[in-house]
């Protein structure tokens, strides 16, 4: 088989260990992301399979007609395929295969990581002193302060988790079933949203996005955050409503922002707004980004691709389209 995989920013796909197990298909990595339809479907006119990481590249409708008539498997990363119009998928013959291989600790360390980052000022000071300046902030420390985990699922369990060990007041906010979860953990649920966003000190964001959670957190939420807290999203961007975010920081509440995630990815050129305040930590969707976490996801790409390639394919979606 010919396949194709895009969207491999850090060359990271030939040199996984799984690679290994594609010896005898042709393999094509392409690193930039193209987003003109035309011209990706020509990028892959000699594929007989498309490889998927995460949701990088959008396939809806107007991307899926134009694909080659040979491509007939997408394989994906993880189990979220919002970012792929499946049942054009199946009207093409295309299979969809995804399943999980992730887990939770990647994002949630990384989530970790820009919240200490963040309160103790570490790239502001790493650059000073590479400048040769010595000590010019005052951070801020964790015991004693009052975490907010908006969605109590895997990931925010294990933040929840780090929080507690911190010594921190830990408090959640989400649906039934995360209240009811917290409440059997120990955390406190807040008599309201209102009290979830205004008595934290940091609320860090970990809710899955679709119709229902897009724009759930809303410029009344923001602004009835602290001046001195920090808001952190490891999840996905349009979780908050659009424009909100940064007028909230332009206002001073919160006070502060820490973000792995943009409504357009790439960034590239450094042109984002929030780049350039200095009350924000950004980084470049890093939250899966980890070696383990490569090899998993990438593993069971590859167990879809191999199944696929033996006619005994394995994790797939849209079975009609096998028809």
């Amino acid at each position: 088989m010919k396949i194709a995989v895009i969207d491999d920013y850090q060359n990271a796909f030939r040199n996984l260990k799984c690679f290994a197990r594609l010896k005898d298909h042709e393999v094509a990595v392409f690193h930039d992301t193209e987003k003109d339809p035309a011209t990706l479907a020509a990028r892959l006119k000699d594929a007989d399979a498309l490889v998927l990481t995460q949701q990088r590249s959008p396939f809806p409708r107007a991307v899926i007609e134009k694909l080659p008539g040979k491509l007939k498997l997408i394989a994906q990363t993880g189990r979220n395929t919002n970012h792929i119009d499946v049942a054009a998928c199946t009207g093409k013959g295309i299979v969809v295969a995804a399943a999980g291989g992730g887990t939770s600790y990647s994002t949630s360390e990384l989530a970790w990581g820009l919240i200490i980052a963040s309160l103790r000022h570490i790239p502001h000071e790493v650059q000073q002193l590479r400048q040769g300046v010595w000590q010019t902030t005052v951070g801020t420390g964790l015991h004693g302060k009052t975490l907010g985990v908006y969605a109590l699922g895997k990931i925010g369990g294990c933040v929840a988790q780090v929080g507690k060990a911190f010594g921190m007041k830990v408090t959640c906010w989400g649906r039934e079933a995360s209240q009811a979860k917290a409440r059997e953990l120990g955390y406190e649920v807040p008599a309201s949203r209102e009290a979830f966003f205004g008595n934290a000190d940091i609320i860090s964001l970990h809710i899955p996005l679709n119709k229902e959670t897009r724009g759930i957190v809303t410029a009344a939420d923001l602004a009835r955050m602290k001046p001195t807290a920090l808001i952190v999203n490891t999840s996905r961007a349009p979780l908050i409503a659009e424009g909100a975010l940064i007028e909230a920081l332009k206002r001073g509440r919160p006070g502060f922002a820490a973000v792995d995630v943009y409504e357009e990815e790439p960034v590239t050129g450094g042109n984002h707004p929030l780049l350039k305040m200095p009350n924000v930590i950004c980084t470049p969707h890093l939250g899966y980004v980890e070696q383990g976490t490569y090899e998993n996801y990438y593993g069971t790409v590859i167990d879809s691709i191999l199944a696929f390639a033996a006619g005994k394919p394995i994790n797939v979606l849209n079975p009609e389209a096998l028809k």
